[in-house]
Formats: structure tokens, C-alpha cells, sequence
């Protein structure tokens, strides 16, 4: 790689983490292409980005940014992840991932301006996802209404219960 593959490398790399509010990263090594390979299709499934890059390439992108504090985290085989659209989707996808992998090793994150250690990133998966915060969400501002329509509802169905039970007795009667 020449100096101005590096320099563009960086430029897109500064500008695809100014989009970001969290990321995770980890050491894979040792882990098998078809490991590798199936991280990555869990990452694309939850809209997430899964990168490889030389570390000294990250360190000068991270440069001078929130992020620099985590340039002790990038020495060996190191990958990142993240998600533009939901903070805890990828530390949520690497969390499940490394459960079952010994070799994939989360190494630290980064959320909105504060450096995560793994410990920090294991607490970020096991938060909520922005859809089931919006779910929640719903569910409370529906709530009201579901009771009021129950409530309008209760004396109609009372009385029919009442038809049905004394329409039972009648027909027990005879």
C-alpha cells in the first residue's frame, strides 16, 4: 500500500467514524475463515459493519478525535464493528458471538465520547436495542386508550354475560 492509498484509506476512515456513536473492538486471532465468515453475516443481518484495518492506519484515523483514547487497543489482529443506526447492535452481535468462540476476544468499545473497556462493552450488549425501546414505548402510549376501550366496553359485555346467564337458567328450568 503507497503513501496516498493510505492517506484515502484514513480520509474515509475519519469520515466513517465521525458517523459513528459506538463501536466495539476485537482480537480474532485464530479464528477460522468460516468463523469469520459466519461473524460476518450475523454483523450484515443486524445492519451492522464489520472491519479489518492495519492498526496503524485506525490510530492516525482516530487521531486528534474522541475516539484517540483507544489506541491502546489496537495491537495484534484487531477488528472493529459498529452500527450507524443502533449503539448497541454491535456490541450485542460480538457479545452472542464471543460466548460461543474462546478466540474472538473483545478487547474495548467506544460510546458517545467515552472509552469502553470489555467489561463496559458487555454491559452496552446487554442494554436495549432502539426497537425494543420503541416497542416499550408504543406500548406505554397505547396503554391509556386499550384501558379507556375496555372500560367503554365492560358494561355492554356485562350485560351480555347477564342475557347468557339468565338465558341458562331459563332453559335449566324447563
Amino acid at each position: 500500500m503507497n503513501r496516498e492509498q493510505k492517506d484515502t484509506t484514513v480520509a474515509s476512515l475519519k469520515e466513517l467514524l465521525s458517523k459513528v456513536s459506538a463501536l466495539v473492538v476485537a482480537e480474532f486471532r485464530g479464528l477460522k475463515v468460516e468463523d469469520v465468515n459466519g461473524l460476518r453475516r450475523e454483523i450484515r443481518k443486524n445492519d451492522c459493519t464489520y472491519l479489518v484495518v492495519k492498526n496503524t492506519l485506525f490510530k492516525r484515523a482516530i487521531a486528534g478525535t474522541a475516539m484517540e483514547g483507544m489506541s491502546k487497543l489496537f495491537k495484534g489482529p484487531t477488528a472493529i464493528a459498529f452500527s450507524k443506526n443502533d449503539p448497541v447492535a454491535a456490541a450485542k452481535v460480538m457479545d452472542k458471538f464471543c460466548s460461543g468462540q474462546e478466540k474472538l476476544k473483545i478487547k474495548g468499545g467506544y460510546l458517545d465520547g467515552q472509552i469502553l473497556d470489555s467489561a463496559g462493552v458487555k454491559t452496552l450488549a446487554n442494554m436495549k436495542g432502539k426497537d425494543e425501546l420503541r416497542a416499550e414505548l408504543l406500548a406505554t402510549l397505547i396503554a391509556p386508550a386499550q384501558s379507556f376501550v375496555r372500560l367503554l366496553a365492560a358494561p355492554v359485555q356485562n350485560f351480555v354475560y347477564l342475557l347468557s346467564a339468565r338465558e341458562r337458567a331459563l332453559g335449566e328450568g324447563q
